[in-house]
């Protein structure tokens, strides 16, 4: 049951905006929470530039919103699950208040985020979904491995695989940082670059430890925006 009643003043800080691409209401496509209706708040900006990215209209542009606003529209899809992505959401600090503040309403939350800068801060109740990203992605060198340290055994890491060689990096690097000792492990094809029934081979070839995934929304909807 989603509480709608005011979080803290302590976590609101009132008049603290953050720049928004778009919030809209879509099932999730992705993680332990697929399949769920969710809001998704897509935060503007973003320090990398994955090849494989399909949110490059969230790099520039969005509108800026109180962190009130947010919670408002939010409320008004009336759903129980939010998840905060971009874009590159911890590039804005004041992220880190919305967080908390979903969590003190009720909303089961989830961030989904790049890897590339430190996790620390985030609120013990949420979610995280952090990549680490592959070779391919051709932004290898900005993945902060000690975020792994920080993540609870929810959180979940993943990798998006686009050849063989990306697979094999990640098999290494799971055994480099004990990463299943330390949370759940993701692996989902490239969109359009990786044979999605090639990389469930290789798993099941590996016996990996790993949850093989597909983006639901784009089985569904394909890379339209906003869904």
């Amino acid at each position: 049951m989603i509480s709608n009643t005011e979080p803290p003043v302590a976590q609101r800080e009132p008049g603290t905006s953050l720049r928004i691409t778009e919030i809209f209401c879509s099932l999730q496509g992705e993680s332990q929470t697929v399949g769920w209706p969710t809001t998704f708040i897509r935060l503007t900006g973003c320090p990398l530039r994955c090849n494989y990215c399909d949110t490059e209209y969230a790099f520039r542009g969005g509108v800026a919103m109180s962190i009130e606003a947010i919670m408002d529209r939010v409320a008004g899809l009336g759903v129980q699950h939010v998840t905060v992505t971009g874009g590159e959401p911890l590039a804005q600090k004041p992220v880190l208040q919305l967080l908390a503040g979903l969590a003190d309403a009720g909303y089961l939350v989830s961030l989904e985020t790049s890897g590339a800068l430190a996790i620390d801060g985030v609120d013990e109740r949420v979610l995280v979904v952090m990549d680490l990203k592959t070779p391919a992605s051709g932004e290898v060198d900005k993945n902060r491995y000690e975020n792994i340290a920080r993540l609870k055994g929810a959180d979940e890491i993943k990798f998006v695989i686009c050849n063989r060689e990306d697979y094999e990096w990640a098999c290494q690097c799971m055994v480099d940082h004990a990463i299943v000792d330390q949370c759940q492990v993701l692996m989902s094809p490239a969109f359009g670059q990786q044979d999605p029934a090639q990389l469930a081979q290789w798993i099941l070839d590996d016996r990996l430890p790993v949850r093989f995934q597909l983006q639901l929304h784009k089985v569904l909807w394909g890379s339209e925006p906003g869904r």
